[in-house]
């Protein structure tokens, strides 16, 4: 790292953030371009920088005139069909004005699962980054079946940050960092940094409470871990907080890489 402080963005070489369902869609849907002019400012200082941003199903349910998100998998399918078309035009819009070209990459869990499309959608994110061209990454949910989901896209996030050696993770969420117990209980602590092999022994870490999301602590953990085990630090926090973040203030829940051999 270039930076004494390692929690610092603008240091990185490459960094992957990731933002939730429930920061960009539904009555969140007004925070994408503040959001992207934080990816901008990153851009601008050189970071290669790569957007897994869910939120597909939940931006084409409006348009299919549907009061809940669906539990059948068609409906699902088709309201991911018609979101990710808009979403990724949203996050266009916003990048245009900073003058940058958003790339969009579709992936399955069996993309990253078998050597030879693992291998292709690498290339494909390096060649995009080569290009100056923000990747933006979401789950293919058009074709993804129950079966073989990755569950969540934290755990894309990370499987992504492995995947092209990024230097840092960003999870956002609804939550500012990780708590000793769910935020809302009294006593909650927030828990500014986890070492790297710590199992949090003694922590209560809660489900997603949105009604977007799929994801929550649990998988965001879960993610921190699988990203550190490969060497890329991991910040949690909440996805309005990101502009001072990259300012370098310390802020939500830092977790400590696997030390460098």
């Amino acid at each position: 790292m270039s930076s004494t402080d390692p929690v610092a963005l603008r240091s990185a070489k490459r960094v992957v953030v990731k933002v939730g369902s429930s920061s960009i869609s539904g009555e969140n849907a007004g925070r994408i371009p503040g959001l992207v002019e934080s990816l901008a400012e990153l851009y601008a200082a050189g970071v290669e920088v790569v957007l897994v941003s869910s939120g597909a199903i939940s931006t084409g349910i409006p348009y299919l005139a549907l009061e809940a998100r669906p539990d059948d998998l068609p409906t699902q399918q088709a309201a991911a069909a018609v979101g990710q078309n808009i979403l990724v035009n949203r996050y266009q819009r916003s990048l245009s004005e900073h003058q940058i070209i958003a790339g969009q990459v579709l992936l399955t869990a069996h993309d990253l699962e078998n050597p030879t499309p693992r291998s292709n959608a690498k290339r494909a994110l390096e060649r995009l980054l080569g290009l100056r061209i923000l990747p933006i990454v979401n789950e293919n949910d058009t074709v993804a079946t129950h079966e073989i989901r990755f569950g969540d896209n934290d755990r894309l996030a990370a499987l992504v940050a492995r995947l092209i050696g990024a230097d840092r993770l960003v999870l956002l969420s609804d939550i500012d960092a990780l708590y000793t117990r769910p935020p809302n209980e009294a006593g909650a602590e927030r828990i500014e940094t986890v070492a790297f092999g710590d199992e949090l022994a003694g922590v209560r870490i809660g489900e997603a409470v949105s009604g977007w999301g799929t994801g929550g602590a649990l998988t965001k953990v879960a993610a921190a871990r699988l990203a550190t085990e490969a060497g890329t630090g991991v910040i949690l926090t909440e996805t309005t907080l990101l502009p001072r973040l990259i300012a370098g203030e310390r802020l939500g829940t830092w977790f400590e890489p696997r030390p460098a051999d």
